[in-house]
């Protein structure tokens, strides 16, 4: 990620300007916690932001940990956190996701999570993150990332083949859901991987 892209989320951040940020776990994520009851495990949140998602799946038993480089962001987190009472289930790193190989995370993690933050990276990163992620996820274990699609007018974001053939042969694909991010006036998808056993 660039310079001038990592002081635009900093910035967004310090002025409570942050619209991705909206305190709101998706439903995918509820889904798989109350109506799949997936057992609670490990969990890695990356990108996490103020930590709406760490804290929700620390609330339903997980031990998560969130990860993001904004460090306004996760002094928030970590306030968010005490407040609701998972300051023990929920930690919080300030770190680079694209140097995930570099930190001593106490893996392998149950479930992952990627809201957004994927499509923000450089091109010439990704299969970097793909790979130091398939090191942290257990065989077996559940990937899910929400990422934009890009268009002319707003190239941000991969097409959903691309984002399987990123995460392969690591992950193998369970679903994709295409929608629409209204607030970001962008077209979406959700993906679900499933980690393979095979390395």
């Amino acid at each position: 990620m660039s310079v001038f892209r990592r002081f635009h989320f900093a910035w967004r951040y310090l002025t409570g300007n942050a619209p991705w940020d909206t305190n709101t776990t998706p439903p995918e994520v509820i889904d798989l916690v109350e109506v799949e009851r997936v057992p609670p495990g490990r969990a890695l949140d990356l990108g996490c932001g103020t930590g709406t998602n760490a804290i929700y799946l620390a609330r339903h038993g997980w031990q998560v940990i969130g990860i993001d480089f904004v460090a306004q962001a996760i002094r928030t987190a970590r306030c968010k956190a005490r407040r609701a009472g998972a300051g023990h289930q929920a930690r919080f790193v300030r770190a680079d996701i694209t140097r995930l190989a570099e930190l001593s995370l106490p893996g392998p993690f149950d479930l992952a999570l990627d809201i957004g933050c994927g499509h923000s990276l450089p091109a010439s990163a990704l299969p970097a993150y793909a790979n130091a992620l398939a090191g942290l996820v257990r065989s077996g274990g559940i990937f899910m990332t929400y990422m934009f699609r890009p268009t002319a007018e707003r190239p941000l974001g991969l097409e959903p083949a691309a984002v399987e053939q990123l995460f392969a042969p690591h992950f193998r694909l369970v679903w994709t859901s295409l929608g629409e991010d209204v607030a970001a006036d962008a077209r979406s998808a959700w993906y679900r991987f499933e980690r393979n056993g095979n390395g």
